[in-house]
């Protein structure tokens, strides 16, 4: 079993504090797939950051900071996604493919991923460039 990244904390913390109003140990172990003293050590590290406001028992909050750096995960997420689905991913492949992509690029790369989907969606050149895309991967497919 591999190792989970903070950001893959911050991630599942914000889902289960939309969800349950807050993040147990028990139930973020259970997430994805970790044991709970491995999450109570995890906490602990995200909470000296400033990322989170860990009780025991209680379980974890998101900070200010906590919330930000989950609402820049979920729009790398969303970029990432967005443009496997344009290129005729399906949407499962697409969503945990974007899980992946999500923790292993720059913020200049994102921007200009953000940016040429943008062109695709809005201006007339991209919208043609992506129904000839689409002709393309039908006549092979």
């Amino acid at each position: 079993m591999r190792r989970k990244t903070k950001e893959e904390y911050i991630e599942i913390i914000c889902l289960l504090e939309r969800e349950q109003g807050r993040a147990q140990t028990g139930m973020i172990a259970e997430a994805i797939d970790v044991k709970p003293p491995s999450v109570t050590e995890m906490l602990r590290k995200l909470e000296e950051k400033g990322l989170i406001i860990y009780e025991p028992y209680a379980g974890a909050t998101l900070t200010r900071a906590g919330q930000e750096m989950a609402r820049d995960l979920r729009q790398r997420h969303r970029t990432f996604a967005d443009l496997l689905g344009l290129l005729g991913v399906n949407a499962g492949t697409a969503e945990a493919d974007a899980c992946q992509f999500e923790h292993h690029v720059s913020s200049e790369t994102l921007e200009h991923l953000r940016l040429f989907l943008e062109f695709l969606r809005e201006s007339p050149e991209g919208r043609q460039s992506l129904e000839d895309f689409r002709e393309f991967r039908r006549r092979r497919g």
